[in-house]
């Protein structure tokens, strides 16, 4: 049974994004040693493959559109996993894949997005707008705003849905892609039996082929970056970290400066700011 009493809710909130953020922070330590491989579309190779897959087609953020692609020895992994599901009645969905440092530092700060984690911080602060720096805590563990945590920016991570191949309706996990709430990680307590299940389910299929899941939420899951090397107990240094990709000539650099934050403290007050003038900050359903 899912749970009403809304100060458990909260608790488990902050527990979560506590622990979430001692996560980024041994994440942040974690030895890279970038290994230079090639991207590849995972649309391209799904087509090539007959196996039928679905991706998203919304803007990641203002006009840039989703990219599809992923290291090339991952994506042959993706193809086996959405083969799969194919023959389980499933078919997998590629919300996002990739992600550009513009694109990631604009996701950061797109409101739809960064509307939901204040509310959410302004709930668990009893409806008070908290500290900024409690809000930077919060939003890095939910939408990566260093890039040496940002698994997008490694081509080494998905975030998924997954449908029913007979009636096009969502293998439902309690909640769409994406929501930011108590509700959000892997293992809440507050989805319902059968959509933890689901969840269980699908990433059990995800990590028989090694995608790891971020347990801070239920659709992100990656390989052999530092992240599902944290999650797998692999000591070895990770061989995919954050990197500039240039699509015309498929070459990979590694991002210069990877433990800068792509939004700091002054920019994220600034948006705070902002998300108030949209949202007001003294509704009682937040407290």
């Amino acid at each position: 049974m899912i749970s009403t009493d809304r100060e458990e809710e909260r608790a488990y909130w902050t527990e979560q994004m506590q622990l979430g953020y001692e996560f980024v922070e041994k994440l942040l330590q974690f030895e890279v040693v970038e290994c230079g491989e090639r991207f590849a579309s995972i649309e391209a190779a799904a087509d090539a493959a007959s196996v039928e897959m679905l991706f998203s087609t919304t803007k990641i953020a203002g006009d840039l559109e989703r990219v599809h692609w992923l290291r090339e020895r991952l994506v042959e992994d993706v193809i086996t996993i959405g083969r799969e599901m194919n023959q389980r009645g499933w078919i997998l969905k590629i919300e996002d894949a990739f992600r550009s440092l513009k694109m990631q530092q604009l996701l950061v700060r797109k409101p739809a997005v960064f509307d939901m984690i204040l509310k959410q911080c302004i709930w668990e602060n009893e409806g008070v707008v908290p500290p900024v720096e409690q809000v930077f805590r919060r939003a890095i563990v939910l939408v990566a705003n260093i890039p040496k945590i940002g698994t997008h920016l490694s081509g080494s991570a998905i975030d998924i849905s997954v449908f029913n191949r007979d009636d096009g309706t969502e293998v439902w996990r309690g909640n769409p892609y994406l929501e930011m709430s108590e509700q959000t990680p892997m293992a809440s307590p507050f989805v319902g039996a059968a959509d933890l299940r689901n969840r269980i389910a699908i990433t059990a299929l995800m990590e028989s082929h090694g995608f790891y899941h971020y347990p801070f939420e239920f659709w992100h899951y990656s390989k052999g970056d530092a992240m599902e090397h944290l999650l797998s107990g692999n000591p070895d240094p990770a061989r995919y970290g954050p990197v500039n990709w240039n699509p015309q000539t498929n070459e990979v650099t590694p991002v210069a400066s990877p433990m800068i934050p792509l939004n700091p403290l002054p920019v994220i007050e600034k948006e705070i700011n902002e998300a108030i003038e949209r949202i007001g900050n003294g509704s009682a359903s937040w407290c």
